[in-house]
């Protein structure tokens, strides 16, 4: 069963996400108390039947460091669909600076994209407009929430309503 649950923290920010069995186990000892239930499946016992969670929050406030997202090569990539930015392929995929570093463009969320290797060879020692190209999408930092979603391949119909997508950029 590859179910997962999304745990909040007591003041129903989202913290993680988990297997079911872990969400179940939570409840159970007390840690934690049901909020949505999966409509569909349910745990079996012999006597009884128990709601598989689907949203669960703490029973105590956890105080948790500050969740970034660490600018990476692979986040890259997942921020961007695993897509060149100019052309859409998903082919020999590389890193492009839009400001090229030698003309000064750092690393950082807002100055890279994913391009494929014929994109990025045009694209050259220019800035996408001089090379006469256009960004599929603007770069952006992405949030702590849509990396919860690639983590879960997807969200759940439940989770929602306890997600800030307005500023996740998910859809």
């Amino acid at each position: 069963m590859k179910k997962k649950a999304l745990i909040l923290n007591f003041d129903y920010t989202p913290v993680s996400i988990c297997s079911v069995q872990r969400a179940f186990l939570l409840i159970f000892l007390d840690k934690a108390e049901l909020i949505e239930a999966n409509a569909v499946h349910a745990f079996h016992t012999v006597s009884r039947t128990f709601p598989m969670p689907s949203v669960i929050r703490l029973s105590r406030y956890v105080s948790i460091p500050y969740k970034g997202v660490v600018l990476t090569r692979e986040n890259v990539f997942r921020r961007d669909g695993f897509r060149c930015q100019y052309c859409g392929t998903n082919r020999d995929l590389t890193l492009d600076h839009l400001v090229p570093r030698a003309k000064g463009g750092k690393t950082s969320w807002d100055n890279l994209v994913t391009a494929c290797k014929r994109c990025n060879s045009i694209k050259g020692d220019y800035t996408p407009e001089k090379a006469g190209l256009r960004l599929m999408t603007k770069p952006f930092k992405p949030s702590y929430v849509m990396f919860l979603k690639d983590i879960s391949n997807g969200i759940y119909e439940e989770w929602k309503p306890y997600l800030d997508l307005s500023s996740s950029k998910v859809a």
